[in-house]
């Protein structure tokens, strides 16, 4: 088979490849819509917005949360989707203690004090501290299940809090779930945007589109003086937004009270002039 021959989109053959690691040009998929998995015939979902970082650490959790506040105060109905299965933190910014339950019907998804619904595996784990030793194929199940059979009912937009990385669980929800777009969460170290790239690049070869980036950690304001204090040095995200062709969403400072606010699962306290400038852009 020459090098041209394959027409797998999901893989791309290496040169002085016989396609031997996709399979021949009929048993390799072809469009994404081949791995797309139907949602719960009781959900109506408008909108499916994935939060992605290529790598952890970066605030993708808090950006997610975040916009899902912020929606939800502007009158939207609002969900997200914890997909962050080895490390779900979503619950915990909320306050949520509750363990979800399912019957006949599906599983269906708590909701916050600001009627927001949500679905994470520390919602179905006993004890919320214990770990999810579990291998891909399980995690990646889980997570299509969340798609699948919770009731998410009618909602103006999803949230899928993503995984940090490129691996399984981000290539399952690219293929299985119908994503409108994704937001790239970075912050301000070089090494970041690096990851940024893999990540726009991952999205892009999946024919999800990149809706802008939100930097995390931008920088640190002081009490006193009102200076900007920037930790990790003068931040590059615009250059970087202008190689990729994006808009940078927003540039986010480090603010104690937010911190706070995700320690004692009061995310919904807080109202943020730079997410919303995001969600408005979006």
């Amino acid at each position: 088979m020459n090098n041209n021959s394959c027409d797998c989109e999901t893989i791309k053959c290496g040169e002085g490849s016989d396609c031997s690691g996709c399979g021949s040009e009929e048993q390799a998929p072809t469009k994404l819509e081949d791995f797309r998995v139907e949602t719960h015939k009781g959900n109506i979902i408008k909108k499916v917005i994935g939060v992605v970082s290529g790598k952890g650490g970066v605030g993708k959790s808090l950006v997610t949360s975040m916009l899902a506040v912020h929606a939800a105060k502007q009158g939207y109905k609002v969900g997200v989707l914890d997909a962050d299965i080895t490390g779900p933190s979503i619950p915990k910014m909320f306050g949520i203690d509750k363990k979800a339950f399912g019957d006949k019907e599906g599983i269906y998804p708590e909701l916050t004090g600001g009627g927001i619904k949500v679905m994470s595996v520390n919602l179905l784990l006993e004890n919320t501290d214990s770990p999810v030793i579990w291998r891909g194929p399980l995690i990646s199940n889980v997570v299509k299940q969340f798609w699948a059979d919770v009731i998410w009912g009618e909602l103006d937009y999803l949230f899928i809090d993503m995984p940090p990385g490129t691996g399984d669980v981000p290539l399952t929800v690219f293929q299985s779930i119908p994503l409108d777009g994704v937001v790239v969460v970075s912050s301000p170290q070089d090494l970041v945007h690096l990851i940024v790239r893999k990540a726009y690049n991952m999205a892009v070869s999946m024919g999800i589109p990149v809706l802008g980036i939100v930097e995390n950690m931008s920088y640190v304001k002081c009490p006193d003086c009102g200076k900007e204090i920037k930790l990790f040095g003068d931040s590059h995200i615009e250059n970087i937004a202008s190689e990729l062709g994006l808009e940078v969403l927003a540039k986010m400072p480090i603010d104690p009270k937010i911190a706070e606010a995700c320690d004692k699962g009061k995310i919904e306290m807080i109202d943020n002039e730079y997410i919303a400038d995001a969600f408005g852009k979006l």
